[in-house]
């Protein structure tokens, strides 16, 4: 069966249920197929009556909300291209993807425009405030055109806006987004991905996860394409109802969202994971009651069964995939999942993938690995199953390149056409996807041995005292950087807390090999700082 535009399915959606709750912030506008259908039709108008060209490329950088979402699926459908943009990059980072991706509009939230300078935005002609609707500047002659926006509208509708004739267009082919994976200085890489590579990412979650119209709530960023994909137009194509979290959620509003919502899928985060664990199972499994029935054969099984079915009411009892991608999941955490019979899966992507590249449902899905290659994946190794190798991808989903950054491309790309994803890995012989690493981040000892942060991290986080960790080469030695747990330092003096490093250190090397134990700990006092995705920024700690 050929792969269906997602625009085209986007468009059956508002013909059939055109009445049906589309885009809702929770706790604030809901919005059906046909109020978003006819919201976009006005936005539309106003890009012809400002002079917006398809092709043109537009900026939109706000928190999550349901006029964000219309206003993406209104630069997608009127053949313009969208660049999301995280809006928690500095303003400095902001304004160089604005300019670098030559951006003529920027859509953006009214406190975050207070923060950029307009006359360092040369080729802008205007700003739309993405919360509400409000010109917040323009050149002299968009203003007058903004003036007249709802005559606009009358006059390109005379007889009044009917959601079932909608019609979009269906270039596969064509570029959609550019999403730039980091606001950093430098030589911005801008992610080109086209109508195809989202239809092609719709078309996989369709078969594979669900494809019947549901409820789910989005709590990711939807600069993020884990996001944008996953819990915005995945769902969008298929008639869910999209509940906009508008942040990344505490354990207590998740878990008051979830049992208002009961969404069908929840796609999450480790960060979110690892704080549902800590605050709903931890506790539970630890007590001196849990530890007592997880010990009894007779009981263990009915005991941890009870716990996974409170957790699953927290999420409001109708989940029946929890997905979680975007950085690794720690081992205790998946452990424990496992135990009490979470329907989870850890998929792998990344950008360049729009963004799936594995993935397996929880009913097959392997416990440490990734799932399996959506299209082709093939390892870069003499030994696939048991040495690393990097990881090498292709299919339609894989970016058209980086953009006005021809290097970039060069370097993503093998002579033969594979794409360079940078992790490195093992590919069992069912398939199944195990990451050792990302090759930035290896460690070559002395001895020219291999050392994968990563899995010297996993060890470390087995010890109840620690609540996070970075693993570092210094000197040729590895030093682990340990967040301890808050109970485990508290009132304690500097000798106690060398004694707590010391511990943490010898309890690891106890499963370490040789080459990769750590030589000392060091213990910070702060989390440390993460992308949006909940990857630990590496590059910031030396």
């Amino acid at each position: 069966m050929q792969m269906q535009h997602y625009l085209q399915q986007f468009q059956e959606q508002v013909h059939r249920r055109t009445g049906e709750l589309a885009l809702c912030d929770y706790l604030g506008a809901t919005y059906t197929y046909g109020e978003v259908a006819q919201n976009m039709a006005r936005i539309h108008t106003l890009f012809r009556g400002i002079g917006i060209r398809k092709g043109d490329k537009i900026s939109l950088v706000g928190r999550n909300s349901a006029r964000w979402a219309t206003f993406f699926l209104a630069i997608n459908t009127y053949e313009a291209v969208v660049v999301p943009i995280l809006p928690i990059f500095t303003p400095e980072g902001t304004m160089q993807l604005v300019n670098h991706s030559d951006s003529v509009l920027l859509i953006t939230d009214a406190d975050l425009w207070k923060t950029l300078d307009q006359n360092k935005l040369p080729r802008l002609r205007a700003v739309l405030d993405a919360q509400e609707d409000r010109l917040l500047w323009a050149v002299p002659e968009i203003q007058f055109t903004w003036g007249q926006r709802e005559q606009l509208f009358l006059d390109a509708y005379p007889h009044g806006f009917n959601p079932l004739t909608v019609s979009y267009h269906q270039h596969l082919d064509q570029l959609a987004i550019i999403n730039y994976t980091s606001g950093t200085s430098g030589d911005p890489k801008g992610v080109m991905l086209s109508f195809g590579a989202m239809s092609d990412i719709v078309d996989y979650c369709q078969k594979r996860i669900y494809d019947k119209p549901d409820t789910i709530l989005s709590m990711l960023p939807l600069a993020h394409i884990y996001g944008l994909a996953m819990e915005f137009i995945y769902p969008c194509c298929t008639g869910f109802t999209i509940w906009f979290l508008g942040k990344t959620p505490s354990p207590s509003l998740l878990t008051k969202a979830c049992k208002e919502i009961k969404p069908r899928l929840m796609i999450t985060v480790p960060l979110v994971m690892e704080k549902v664990y800590n605050n709903l199972i931890r506790p539970v499994l630890n007590s001196r009651a849990g530890k007592l029935m997880s010990s009894l054969p007779g009981v263990r099984l009915s005991f941890y069964k009870s716990v996974g079915e409170k957790v699953m009411a927290e999420f409001g009892g109708r989940l029946s995939t929890i997905i979680i991608g975007g950085a690794p999941l720690s081992w205790k955490v998946e452990s424990a999942f496992r135990k009490i019979g979470l329907p989870y899966a850890v998929g792998y992507g990344m950008t360049e993938a729009c963004p799936l590249l594995a993935f397996e449902m929880p009913e097959t899905f392997v416990a440490g690995s990734c799932g399996k290659p959506i299209h082709e994946i093939k390892i870069d190794s003499s030994d696939p199953e048991r040495v690393p190798g990097e990881i090498l991808s292709r299919g339609p989903n894989i970016t058209l390149g980086y953009y006005k950054n021809p290097e970039a491309d060069a370097a993503a790309r093998t002579p033969d056409g594979w794409f360079r994803t940078g992790d490195l890995g093992v590919m069992d012989e069912d398939g199944n996807i195990f990451i050792r690493g990302r090759i930035k981040a290896l460690i070559l000892s002395a001895s020219g041995q291999n050392i994968y942060p990563e899995e010297v991290e996993q060890v470390l986080s087995r010890n109840p005292m620690v609540e996070e960790s970075l693993v570092l080469d210094r000197d040729g030695k590895i030093v682990a950087l340990v967040y301890p747990r808050a109970n485990s330092v508290a009132g304690t003096s500097e000798d106690q807390q060398a004694a707590i490093a010391g511990e943490i250190r010898d309890r690891a090397n106890a499963h370490l090999p040789k080459f990769s134990q750590v030589f000392y700990v060091e213990l910070v006092d702060v989390p440390f700082e993460r992308t949006a995705k909940g990857t630990v920024k590496r590059h910031l700690y030396k």
